[in-house]
């Protein structure tokens, strides 16, 4: 069974630093791209950044480049967008996705190409 569960999430003051884990079963973390998305309250979702199925491929939105980083482990089959610099605006609850048809290797930022998507984990950024 294709399972992701995010972890990571929690309260952090503004200009702080968080790191999101995206934990895979049932397929390996080289063999499809992987994004991390988010959703705020009142908004639509968004890609945060995504990473290509063999891994030379990044990209990231233009509100968290240069603070946020996405990497993997491929030894504990895990994907990790570590967060820094932290702002109220990046509350949301964050969620990893994963795309196993059409150019499933493809690291892109569209929501709708990705199929199955964790539960999710809450950021906030507070004072």
């Amino acid at each position: 069974q294709l399972q992701l569960v995010e972890s990571g999430g929690g309260l952090v003051q503004p200009g702080g630093s968080l790191r999101l884990s995206c934990a895979a079963s049932g397929f390996t973390v080289d063999r499809y791209a992987i994004g991390w998305f988010r959703q705020a309250p009142g908004k639509e979702r968004e890609g945060v950044s995504c990473i290509s199925s063999s891994g030379g491929s990044t990209n990231y939105a233009d509100s968290v480049k240069g603070r946020f980083t996405i990497s993997r482990d491929n030894a504990k089959n895990t994907v990790y967008l570590q967060m820094n610099n932290l702002k109220p605006e990046d509350t949301a609850i964050y969620y990893c996705a994963t795309k196993i048809s059409g150019l499933f290797g493809r690291c892109v930022l569209w929501n709708d190409e990705y199929d199955y998507w964790g539960q999710g984990t809450q950021v906030t950024v507070s004072s």
